[in-house]
């Protein structure tokens, strides 16, 4: 379950850092950040009503501009690349059909909820994607999205000059305790 907006980001008993900021490495977070997707794919499926997961994962991607982006996301960890064998979408850098399916899974509706930025769905899909995908980007892209994630999932949106001094700070000095403590402290300052 997706943490409640306005609510307090909450230590991991596992890691020590937030909630979901320790994926991919930490288990739990990492099983935390699945279960964004995993949720919202098993009420999915269960409204639906599909004897088929698979069946269903393949309808799916096939329209992702008419489902919400949790479903797709869902789906697409359903169907197997045929030329990486990984799990669609999340597959190399190299891998030409994992890279097209990323990309489309981006059509996929994003609602944002009540009390939060316009814009703070996004902002959790792409976080969510690239830490699920971590070879997608570079370590040092992977670390912010990471750490940043757990105070999006509570409602934070930092604003585009929050965004860009962060990504300044970060190309100086990304060292992870440092970036930890910029986010946290931007987060801090929200109000």
């Amino acid at each position: 379950m997706r943490p409640a907006v306005g609510a307090e980001p909450i230590r991991c008993r596992e890691c020590g850092g937030y909630e979901y900021a320790g994926a991919p490495d930490c288990a739990r977070c990492r099983a935390l950040v699945d279960d964004i997707v995993e949720d919202e794919w098993r009420r999915f499926c269960a409204d639906f009503g599909a004897e088929s997961e698979t069946e269903l994962a393949g309808i799916v991607a096939a329209e992702p501009d008419r489902h919400d982006w949790r479903v797709v996301d869902g789906a697409l960890d359903r169907i197997v690349c045929d030329d990486c064998g990984d799990r669609m979408g999340r597959g190399p850098r190299d891998c030409a059909a994992c890279n097209l399916a990323h990309g489309f899974r981006f059509a996929a509706i994003e609602t944002d909820r009540p009390g939060v930025p316009p814009g703070n769905e996004h902002a959790i899909r792409v976080n969510v994607a690239v830490v699920r995908r971590p070879g997608s980007t570079s370590a040092r892209d992977l670390l912010v999205r990471r750490l940043l994630l757990p105070m999006l999932l509570v409602g934070y949106l930092p604003t585009t000059p929050q965004a860009q001094a962060m990504s300044a700070m970060v190309a100086k000095d990304p060292a992870p305790d440092r970036v930890a403590g910029l986010i946290d402290d931007l987060f801090r300052s929200r109000t």
